[in-house]
């Protein structure tokens, strides 16, 4: 009987380990999320078309879109967390 009490607690282990070790590849997968230049871009552009399309506001567009595109990242592992 002890035997086979161990034998599940094995398992349990064993589960509990692949359960952690795909949560925190799951993790760095996020933590190592960069938004596509292309994204990026379209988002910073879509920024400065309801901005009035006025020039000289490029970079604050473009890191606006960023922040926003890291934000939503953090957001939705917040929301889904794994």
């Amino acid at each position: 009987m002890k035997r086979q009490n161990f034998s599940q607690d094995q398992k349990q282990n064993t589960a509990n380990t692949q359960q952690s070790t795909t949560v925190a590849a799951l993790n760095q997968a996020k933590t190592d999320f960069t938004p596509s230049p292309d994204a990026v871009a379209k988002k910073a552009y879509f920024s400065y078309l309801n901005g009035g399309s006025q020039p000289g506001q490029e970079v604050k567009h473009w890191l606006e879109a960023e922040a926003e595109l890291f934000a939503g990242i953090a957001h939705e592992s917040q929301i889904h967390p794994h």
